[in-house]
């Protein structure tokens, strides 16, 4: 088997053939997804919250994302990993470039920054750079303090046209990959329609060329704290394997997510 790369997920969204993702933070995990066909992981700084317990992404460092994609990697050989680049991490040219290099040297194929148009020089030196990188719109966890919460993003009018004009920036300056989280169905449709690169929805309905869940959120590990768009798949197969199965299967058949995990 040959290693996952972006030609492969370009390749997808041409053949309009939809793919699971999952974010991963250690080896024995990412072993298990990529045993049971899972072939793109994130090592998000979500792990501030479900592993190191904050209450937001913020306190994540990027010594945190370089270990992780470190135990990922040697879980997953050949799965295409991108890693968050974390807050306050990419706010200078010079500060871009050592962090993103150390993520890449970890193991990571690519490194995913949040925001919009603003970022588009970010991603061009990057990308001139051999560094690819993942766009990520709509819900920006490290702006939660700026969003006032969790919030969905996108809704009228006005917002929704320019986070479609943030997704064709980006693309333009050169990323590869989109991440659009929690936006109407409606809003991902456009974006997914619009830009040539895949993009990747969470909360975002099952429009969207991939899907991606926070593992803890697919495997009912936060119980009640769970969000909308998330689907326990563990409590209903009874197995690990089979709960991975479920996900990567329904998402490939576009019967996930469904209406109940979708905004409009």
């Amino acid at each position: 088997m040959k290693p996952t790369t972006i030609s492969h997920l370009r390749q997808w969204k041409q053949e309009q053939r939809k793919f699971a993702a999952i974010t991963a933070y250690d080896a024995s995990f990412s072993r298990l997804f990529f045993e049971q066909g899972i072939r793109v992981m994130l090592v998000g700084d979500s792990l501030g919250m479900t592993v190191q317990g904050h209450d937001s992404t913020l306190p994540v460092t990027t010594s945190d994302i370089v270990y992780h994609t470190r135990c990922v990697r040697r879980g997953a050989p050949l799965a295409l990993i991108f890693s968050d680049m974390s807050f306050m991490t990419y706010a200078t040219p010079e500060q871009t470039f050592s962090q993103a290099a150390e993520l890449m040297r970890a193991g990571a194929n690519m490194v995913k920054l949040e925001g919009g148009s603003w970022l588009a020089p970010t991603v061009k030196m990057l990308t001139e750079r051999a560094v690819p990188v993942c766009g990520h719109l709509g819900l920006t966890p490290q702006s939660v303090n700026i969003f006032g919460g969790y919030k969905i993003q996108g809704r009228s009018e006005s917002d929704a046209n320019q986070l479609l004009a943030d997704a064709l920036a980006l693309e333009e300056a050169g990323a590869q990959l989109l991440v659009l989280e929690c936006v109407p169905v409606a809003l991902a449709k456009r974006v997914t329609e619009a830009l040539s690169i895949p993009v990747i929805g969470i909360g975002a309905g099952n429009a969207t060329d991939g899907q991606i869940l926070v593992m803890h959120d697919a495997l009912g590990i936060t119980g009640d704290a769970a969000p909308k768009f998330a689907r326990d798949f563990l409590a209903t197969s009874g197995d690990l394997r089979a709960a991975v199965r479920t996900y990567v299967q329904d998402v490939e058949q576009g019967l996930f997510p469904a209406e109940e995990h979708s905004f409009h």
